[in-house]
């Protein structure tokens, strides 16, 4: 499952809900508090949520901020949970537009998640990420390049999420698309993903490389966050 949890919406409760009537054994999620803001009520929003789900949790901050006199820091960032074994994780560099600095330009930022997870046996790499928002779509084809940079010469199973910002006919998306296997499959509908109450765009993706076939990919209807969730049912070879 990939899931933008918007900081949980206001209503943490409702968004581990919303993963646990899915039952997934990977989740990657995007705009997650730590200790971050009155709307989350500065909780850790990722040790939370693998708490209620009995998962495993890796948090990669993009944002990492000083909280209050005697409070911890203030995160914000990208989450993965899973049912199976971390051997590995990293919070990777690339470019980004800070959303904290009044005056941004373009600059090595972390955020990255980038994870290997033992599958049986196996190691599969897992990245979750969340590009740019905004309509100008540099700092996207920046951040895209960048993230290839870290997967070119990866021969492990490989599984990219993210809120990606851009639909799929992005031209700053299509190197990211050549290199990996989209997971939905435009025959079964258009997967709209955003606004929740009444998608309009498919901005939300889970990725695959060829060691994985793809069983199935739905957008379950639930309004636990302004984002619908991706969920993917995936064999490794």
């Amino acid at each position: 499952m990939t899931y933008n949890i918007r900081s949980g919406n206001g209503d943490l409760p409702n968004t581990a809900a919303a993963i646990r009537h899915e039952a997934p054994d990977i989740v990657a999620l995007q705009e997650v508090d730590v200790h971050w803001a009155d709307r989350s009520a500065f909780a850790d929003q990722a040790t939370e949520l693998g708490r209620r789900l009995g998962m495993n949790v890796r948090f990669a901050q993009i944002y990492d901020l000083p909280g209050a006199t005697g409070a911890p820091d203030r995160e914000f960032g990208v989450a993965l949970l899973t049912r199976f074994p971390v051997r590995r994780f990293v919070d990777d560099t690339i470019t980004r537009l800070s959303t904290q600095d009044p005056h941004p330009v373009p600059t090595p930022m972390p955020g990255l998640l980038d994870a290997e997870l033992d599958v049986g046996g196996r190691l599969v790499r897992v990245f979750n990420t969340h590009l740019d928002y905004r309509k100008d779509p540099r700092v996207r084809e920046r951040q895209v390049h960048d993230m290839l940079a870290f997967m070119e010469r990866d021969t492990l199973p490989t599984l990219v999420f993210g809120d990606m910002n851009a639909t799929p006919a992005a031209p700053e998306l299509q190197p990211l698309l050549a290199r990996f296997h989209d997971a939905w499959d435009s025959a079964v509908g258009p997967g709209f993903t955003y606004p929740a109450d009444a998608p309009a765009e498919r901005i939300d993706y889970v990725l695959v490389s060829p060691a994985f076939v793809v069983r199935s990919a739905r957008v379950p209807d639930t309004q636990a966050s302004d984002h619908r969730p991706v969920v993917v049912d995936l064999v490794l070879r």
